[in-house]
Protein backbone atom coordinates (compact mmCIF):
# COMPACT_ATOMS: atom_id res chain seq x y z
CA UNK A 1 0.00 0.00 0.00
CA UNK A 2 2.87 2.69 0.67
CA UNK A 3 4.18 1.64 -2.59
CA UNK A 4 1.41 2.58 -4.56
CA UNK A 5 1.10 5.09 -2.60
CA UNK A 6 4.56 6.69 -3.82
CA UNK A 7 3.89 5.74 -7.24
CA UNK A 8 0.64 7.78 -7.52
CA UNK A 9 2.50 11.02 -5.45
CA UNK A 10 5.46 10.55 -8.18
CA UNK A 11 2.60 10.34 -11.12
CA UNK A 12 0.60 13.36 -9.98
CA UNK A 13 3.73 15.37 -9.65
CA UNK A 14 5.20 14.85 -13.11
CA UNK A 15 1.72 15.06 -14.58
CA UNK A 16 1.37 18.65 -12.84
CA UNK A 17 5.39 19.84 -14.33
CA UNK A 18 4.05 18.87 -17.86
CA UNK A 19 0.38 21.16 -17.35
CA UNK A 20 1.92 23.65 -16.29
CA UNK A 21 5.35 24.05 -18.86
CA UNK A 22 2.01 23.39 -21.58
CA UNK A 23 -0.08 26.12 -20.38
CA UNK A 24 3.73 28.71 -20.21
CA UNK A 25 4.17 28.02 -23.72
CA UNK A 26 0.90 29.01 -24.70
CA UNK A 27 1.34 32.39 -22.60
CA UNK A 28 4.33 32.89 -24.37
CA UNK A 29 2.61 32.27 -27.49
CA UNK A 30 0.07 34.34 -26.50
CA UNK A 31 2.37 37.62 -26.05
CA UNK A 32 4.81 36.59 -29.33
CA UNK A 33 1.37 37.04 -31.19
CA UNK A 34 0.51 40.32 -29.02
CA UNK A 35 3.63 42.09 -30.33
CA UNK A 36 3.79 40.72 -33.58
CA UNK A 37 0.29 41.66 -35.16
CA UNK A 38 -1.84 43.54 -32.94
CA UNK A 39 0.72 47.26 -32.79
CA UNK A 40 1.80 48.38 -35.88
CA UNK A 41 5.86 48.51 -36.59
CA UNK A 42 7.65 51.28 -35.89
CA UNK A 43 10.43 52.49 -38.01
CA UNK A 44 12.22 55.00 -36.55
CA UNK A 45 13.82 57.65 -38.61
CA UNK A 46 13.13 55.56 -41.56
CA UNK A 47 9.68 55.97 -42.84
CA UNK A 48 10.14 55.25 -46.21
CA UNK A 49 8.56 51.22 -45.70
CA UNK A 50 6.77 49.40 -43.02
CA UNK A 51 3.68 50.89 -41.20
CA UNK A 52 4.93 53.43 -39.28
CA UNK A 53 4.34 57.41 -40.02
CA UNK A 54 4.83 55.94 -43.43
CA UNK A 55 5.65 58.08 -46.70
CA UNK A 56 5.06 61.85 -46.77
CA UNK A 57 3.34 62.83 -50.39
CA UNK A 58 4.09 65.86 -50.30
CA UNK A 59 4.94 67.22 -47.10
CA UNK A 60 8.23 68.74 -48.10
CA UNK A 61 6.70 70.19 -51.14
CA UNK A 62 6.70 74.09 -51.41
CA UNK A 63 3.30 75.91 -52.36
CA UNK A 64 2.40 77.96 -54.99
CA UNK A 65 2.96 81.52 -54.24
CA UNK A 66 -0.32 83.49 -53.16
CA UNK A 67 -1.01 86.89 -55.25
CA UNK A 68 1.53 90.16 -54.85
CA UNK A 69 0.25 92.57 -52.06
CA UNK A 70 -1.89 95.06 -53.93
CA UNK A 71 -0.89 98.07 -52.91
CA UNK A 72 2.54 97.05 -53.47
CA UNK A 73 5.57 98.99 -52.13
CA UNK A 74 8.24 99.90 -54.70
CA UNK A 75 10.98 101.42 -54.25
CA UNK A 76 11.75 104.15 -56.93
CA UNK A 77 10.26 108.06 -57.48
CA UNK A 78 6.49 108.02 -58.47
CA UNK A 79 7.49 109.75 -61.83
CA UNK A 80 10.08 106.34 -62.58
CA UNK A 81 7.73 104.08 -61.75
CA UNK A 82 5.15 105.94 -63.96
CA UNK A 83 7.40 105.65 -66.52
CA UNK A 84 7.82 102.22 -66.04
CA UNK A 85 4.10 101.85 -66.02
CA UNK A 86 3.52 102.86 -69.38
CA UNK A 87 6.36 100.46 -70.59
CA UNK A 88 4.73 97.34 -68.88
CA UNK A 89 1.68 98.49 -70.62
CA UNK A 90 3.07 98.79 -73.76
CA UNK A 91 5.06 95.30 -73.47
CA UNK A 92 1.90 93.87 -72.70
CA UNK A 93 0.28 95.13 -75.99
CA UNK A 94 -2.04 97.74 -74.07
CA UNK A 95 -2.83 101.18 -75.41
CA UNK A 96 -2.85 103.95 -73.04
CA UNK A 97 -6.00 105.54 -72.59
CA UNK A 98 -4.69 109.46 -72.55
CA UNK A 99 -7.95 110.82 -71.97
CA UNK A 100 -8.91 109.20 -68.85
CA UNK A 101 -5.27 108.87 -67.24
CA UNK A 102 -4.17 111.60 -65.01
CA UNK A 103 -0.39 110.80 -64.90
CA UNK A 104 0.10 114.05 -63.08
CA UNK A 105 -1.59 112.45 -60.07
CA UNK A 106 -0.26 109.07 -60.64
CA UNK A 107 -3.36 108.24 -61.87
CA UNK A 108 -2.55 105.40 -65.07
CA UNK A 109 -5.57 103.60 -67.38
CA UNK A 110 -5.42 101.93 -70.45
CA UNK A 111 -7.81 101.04 -72.96
CA UNK A 112 -10.00 98.01 -72.88
CA UNK A 113 -8.09 95.17 -73.83
CA UNK A 114 -9.86 92.34 -75.32
CA UNK A 115 -8.25 89.24 -74.09
CA UNK A 116 -10.57 86.19 -75.92
CA UNK A 117 -12.83 86.57 -78.81
CA UNK A 118 -15.04 84.05 -81.22
CA UNK A 119 -17.99 82.50 -81.90
CA UNK A 120 -18.42 81.12 -78.70
CA UNK A 121 -16.25 81.77 -75.63
CA UNK A 122 -16.27 79.30 -73.17
CA UNK A 123 -16.87 80.21 -69.82
CA UNK A 124 -13.56 78.72 -68.33
CA UNK A 125 -11.79 81.01 -70.75
CA UNK A 126 -13.70 83.76 -69.43
CA UNK A 127 -12.87 82.38 -66.04
CA UNK A 128 -9.50 82.79 -66.22
CA UNK A 129 -9.65 86.31 -64.85
CA UNK A 130 -13.37 86.90 -63.61
CA UNK A 131 -15.63 84.70 -61.46
CA UNK A 132 -18.38 83.63 -63.91
CA UNK A 133 -20.18 81.07 -61.16
CA UNK A 134 -22.89 83.49 -61.21
CA UNK A 135 -23.52 83.86 -65.16
CA UNK A 136 -22.56 80.04 -66.17
CA UNK A 137 -25.91 80.69 -68.54
CA UNK A 138 -25.23 83.25 -70.40
CA UNK A 139 -23.61 82.77 -73.82
CA UNK A 140 -20.29 84.58 -73.97
CA UNK A 141 -18.55 85.67 -77.27
CA UNK A 142 -15.69 88.00 -76.01
CA UNK A 143 -13.81 89.07 -72.90
CA UNK A 144 -12.20 92.28 -71.98
CA UNK A 145 -9.76 94.12 -68.88
CA UNK A 146 -9.38 97.34 -67.99
CA UNK A 147 -6.09 97.87 -66.12
CA UNK A 148 -6.09 101.20 -63.70
CA UNK A 149 -2.83 101.88 -62.07
CA UNK A 150 -2.46 104.35 -59.14
CA UNK A 151 0.87 105.21 -57.79
CA UNK A 152 1.16 107.24 -54.49
CA UNK A 153 4.40 108.67 -53.24
CA UNK A 154 5.23 107.45 -49.53
CA UNK A 155 8.38 109.30 -49.54
CA UNK A 156 11.31 110.71 -51.98
CA UNK A 157 12.26 107.00 -52.19
CA UNK A 158 9.65 105.02 -52.24
CA UNK A 159 6.05 104.97 -53.80
CA UNK A 160 2.57 102.30 -53.05
CA UNK A 161 1.24 100.92 -56.62
CA UNK A 162 -2.52 99.80 -56.34
CA UNK A 163 -3.60 97.88 -59.91
CA UNK A 164 -7.13 97.33 -60.11
CA UNK A 165 -9.10 95.34 -63.24
CA UNK A 166 -12.28 95.95 -64.63
CA UNK A 167 -13.33 92.43 -66.26
CA UNK A 168 -15.89 92.06 -68.65
CA UNK A 169 -18.04 89.58 -70.60
CA UNK A 170 -19.75 90.27 -73.80
CA UNK A 171 -22.84 88.37 -74.29
CA UNK A 172 -24.52 88.05 -78.07
CA UNK A 173 -28.12 87.72 -77.43
CA UNK A 174 -31.45 88.68 -79.13
CA UNK A 175 -31.76 92.30 -77.76
CA UNK A 176 -27.82 92.53 -78.73
CA UNK A 177 -24.67 92.61 -77.16
CA UNK A 178 -24.28 93.73 -74.03
CA UNK A 179 -20.67 93.77 -71.73
CA UNK A 180 -21.43 92.95 -68.24
CA UNK A 181 -19.27 93.63 -65.60
CA UNK A 182 -17.61 90.41 -63.42
CA UNK A 183 -16.09 90.29 -60.54
CA UNK A 184 -12.01 90.17 -60.67
CA UNK A 185 -10.14 86.87 -59.58
CA UNK A 186 -7.11 89.21 -59.30
CA UNK A 187 -5.06 87.55 -61.87
CA UNK A 188 -5.13 89.93 -64.28
CA UNK A 189 -4.15 92.62 -61.39
CA UNK A 190 -1.57 90.26 -60.20
CA UNK A 191 0.26 89.80 -63.75
CA UNK A 192 0.45 92.99 -64.48
CA UNK A 193 2.20 94.17 -60.83
CA UNK A 194 4.30 91.28 -61.28
CA UNK A 195 5.51 92.39 -64.67
CA UNK A 196 6.05 96.18 -62.94
CA UNK A 197 7.85 95.12 -59.93
CA UNK A 198 10.28 93.49 -62.66
CA UNK A 199 10.87 95.88 -64.62
CA UNK A 200 11.52 98.17 -61.77
CA UNK A 201 13.41 95.83 -59.38
CA UNK A 202 14.86 93.40 -62.09
CA UNK A 203 13.85 90.59 -60.30
CA UNK A 204 10.85 88.37 -60.82
CA UNK A 205 8.54 88.18 -57.29
CA UNK A 206 9.62 84.99 -56.27
CA UNK A 207 6.46 81.67 -57.87
CA UNK A 208 5.61 84.83 -60.43
CA UNK A 209 7.03 83.64 -64.21
CA UNK A 210 7.60 85.92 -66.97
CA UNK A 211 5.02 86.72 -68.68
CA UNK A 212 5.43 88.72 -72.08
CA UNK A 213 1.55 89.69 -72.18
CA UNK A 214 -1.93 89.14 -72.19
Amino acid sequence: MRQFAVALSFLLLVTGGVFAQGKGVDQQSQRVRGTSSDRPANNGAKQDTGTGRGIDWGGGKSRPAGLLDNPYRLAGRRDVIIKAVEEVMQDRKLVLDESASRLTEGIVISQPYRFIKGAVVSASQLGRYADVQQTLSRGWTQGRYTITVEVQAIDGVSSNVSVNAKIEGRSDGATGAEWITLPSLGRAEDEFLSALVEKVTGVTPPGHATTPGP
